[in-house]
């Protein structure tokens, strides 16, 4: 068992998570701020379900050095999982100060945290947007990913970097996920899939960006969350993983398999492709594969079937 803090702990992929944890026997603390970035409501059901499954919910701000360090006197946490942050490339082109406060400046306070206490792993979740235009796919760990293109990427390759320079500085066991587009129950509303499905639920028009071409590798939430409590376990030294499925889908396949899984064809509203979007996205696993022995499970059109049941056993329809 160990005591693990969880930013973030009440969004999508961290609720997932806690459950997990939870599950095998690990005492977990969710630090929150519950802000408006989606309905708030969403992430207080999520946050009862982590309470009903044992782990405690602490609303605040990991900006908040003050509150950091009493949640630490407090709950003498041996594991951080940083998936708190500001989501989101196109938003990040509104507010980039804001994304910079959150996502880089957030994070520093925790590592300064953990550099005071010594012997805590920390687990800092990033994202594929920092391989940026890159070209070479699959995308690998040691790819040259000097050019993020959206003020969210560089947001997250400047926490990898910081988390880079408090290990080599302070011996602080971390490791950096970088996740490939996850959806699965719980997603964020503002989400591609989610959004498709209940667009298309509703026959309503799908923003369609592009000509369809460009590609995505969608992951399943139960292979993100095996893949991070394996990171968990098997933290130490400085680490960089790719988490995805390890395979694409196009646009314009994702529609008809999201047009299948509804049991109804979607109304698609042609735009043009978005700043900040990217043609590919495609993860190289074998490092994760190797060393964690992640092994993604879940393809797209069966973790869409699953999606779309969720959200009718939800009401949602």
């Amino acid at each position: 068992m160990s005591r693990i803090l969880v930013t973030g702990g009440a969004g999508f992929i961290g609720s997932h998570l806690c459950e997990r944890l939870l599950e095998r026997g690990d005492e977990v603390t969710v630090l929150d701020n519950f802000n408006d970035f989606y309905d708030p409501a969403i992430k207080r059901r999520n946050a009862t379900l982590v309470e009903r499954a044992g782990g405690r919910v602490v609303e605040g701000d990991f900006r908040d050095a003050e509150q950091v360090t009493a949640l630490f006197d407090e709950g003498r946490f041996e594991a951080v999982v940083h998936l708190g942050a500001m989501a989101g490339v196109r938003p990040s082109l509104l507010d980039p100060l804001h994304y910079e406060d959150v996502n880089v400046r957030g994070t520093l306070v925790l590592l300064e945290e953990i550099r005071r206490r010594g012997g805590v792993r920390f687990v800092f979740a990033s994202s594929s947007s920092v391989y940026g235009k890159n070209e070479d796919v699959p995308f690998r760990e040691d790819d040259d990913i000097h050019h993020p293109v959206s003020p969210y990427a560089a947001t997250k390759r400047a926490g990898e970097l910081m988390c880079f320079t408090f290990h080599h500085l302070y011996g602080i066991p971390t490791t950096c996920l970088r996740f490939f587009t996850v959806y699965g129950p719980r997603q964020r509303p503002e989400m591609a899939i989610h959004k498709f499905v209940r667009k298309t639920l509703r026959g309503e028009p799908i923003p369609f960006f592009g000509d369809g071409s460009t590609r995505r590798d969608y992951t399943y939430i139960d292979d993100i969350v095996d893949g991070v409590v394996r990171s968990i376990d098997r933290c130490e030294g400085y680490e960089i993983y790719n988490l995805g499925e390890s395979q694409t889908t196009s646009l314009a396949e994702l529609v008809d398999a999201i047009g299948e899984a509804c049991g109804r064809a979607p109304v698609i509203d042609r735009q043009p492709m978005q700043p900040g979007d990217v043609v590919v996205t495609y993860a190289d696993v074998t490092k994760a594969r190797e060393r964690l022995g992640y092994a993604p499970q879940t393809l797209v059109r069966e973790g869409l079937a699953r999606f779309v049941a969720w959200y009718r056993e939800e009401g949602l329809a």
